[in-house]
């Protein structure tokens, strides 16, 4: 089968990155003979302005075609992009990995956590409300069938890993919303896995005292964003975490980072978070296909990255190097095989 991809190169840093990250996607199809359609398309901050829509209609009907997003970082409209599109196709399931890359100290050595968010409701429904001049509410939403169904994608991580499941809620307080949670991954999760629950404040101050002490944590839709930033910046940066929002129709790829207008068009932009994602898409294209040349040219790309890392001679400032994108894009390529 051939995947259709639409790229949204974004905002700010993100049309430089893709730009100079093509040579390592066209490297990637040659060498592992991949049937992969790119088509790039509009969306963001720059596509308001042009159009008065962040995400506007010839977009939307390119990404109805496609199977797969491959997203850049955009700007103030992150909300009208990224979290309308989780919604528009049930993107149900956020894999947040947070891992050391080789040689970027952290006060924590290696550290590799796997966060899987509940995707499309909770307070991120966006259902607020005024309702006088100085009262406003918001509706958290939880369901059971959701929350089921993010308990057994957990299970599906957690059984390629360390079989270890923390299960992070506030039941104690959200009895009702968080308590339906947290029956939910019980039914699930006992039995089959190491299972725990933590209270969200615990689970915060535990990733801080030793994130080593959690392998996949499975949690709702608002405390997954916070501890997924938080185990991003513990395990080195959130410059350089990817992110898959993965759907039964449809999966969006995208690094977590910020369009970082303050150094966009310098050259000096990571390129690490938007490739491990690309890596993270292609693995998605082999669970789907059953085609290891998917498989392998994941593992490739992801390997050619730790090589560079693991080298020390070709990083950008941001990780204790002087070069810029385009020389770690050339590095990371020289690396494929």
């Amino acid at each position: 089968m051939t995947f259709r991809i639409a790229v949204i190169p974004g905002d700010g840093v993100g049309p430089e990155i893709f730009f100079e990250s093509k040579k390592i996607l066209g490297r990637l199809i040659e060498n592992y003979n991949l049937d992969l359609e790119l088509i790039e398309v509009e969306a963001g901050d720059s596509a308001l302005a042009k159009y008065g829509e962040a995400l506007p209609k010839q977009t939307l009907k390119t990404i109805e075609k496609s199977d797969m997003i491959l997203k850049g970082p955009v700007g103030e409209t992150a909300m009208d992009v990224v979290v309308k599109l989780r919604q528009m196709y049930e993107m149900y399931a956020n894999i947040r990995p947070a891992k050391s890359l080789p040689g970027v100290q952290t006060k924590y050595g290696e550290v590799d956590v796997l966060i899987v968010r509940e995707n499309t409701e909770d307070l991120y429904k966006g259902m607020e409300y005024q309702l006088t001049e100085d009262v406003a509410v918001g509706m958290k939403v939880i369901t059971y069938k959701a929350s089921r169904r993010i308990a057994e994608v957990a299970l599906e991580m957690a059984q390629r890993r360390k079989k270890k499941v923390t299960c992070v809620h506030k039941s104690n307080v959200m009895r009702v919303t968080d308590g339906l949670f947290a029956k939910a991954c019980r039914s699930v999760l006992l039995g089959k896995v190491q299972y725990n629950e933590m209270y969200v404040d615990a689970a915060a101050a535990n990733l801080v005292k030793d994130p080593n002490m959690f392998d996949v944590i499975v949690t709702t839709n608002m405390y997954g964003d916070i501890l997924s930033d938080e185990a991003a910046q513990i395990a080195g940066s959130l410059g350089l975490a990817p992110s898959a929002n993965i759907g039964d129709n449809k999966s969006l790829f995208e690094p977590v980072h910020g369009a970082a207008f303050d150094i966009a068009g310098k050259g000096v932009v990571n390129p690490t978070a938007f490739l491990l994602s690309v890596s993270m898409m292609l693995d998605r294209m082999y669970q789907l296909s059953d085609q290891e040349k998917y498989r392998l040219a994941s593992n490739a790309l992801t390997e050619a990255i730790y090589n560079v890392y693991r080298e020390g001679k070709s990083l950008t400032k941001d990780v204790g190097g002087s070069v810029g994108l385009k020389e770690m894009i050339d590095a990371i390529y020289s690396k494929l095989t």
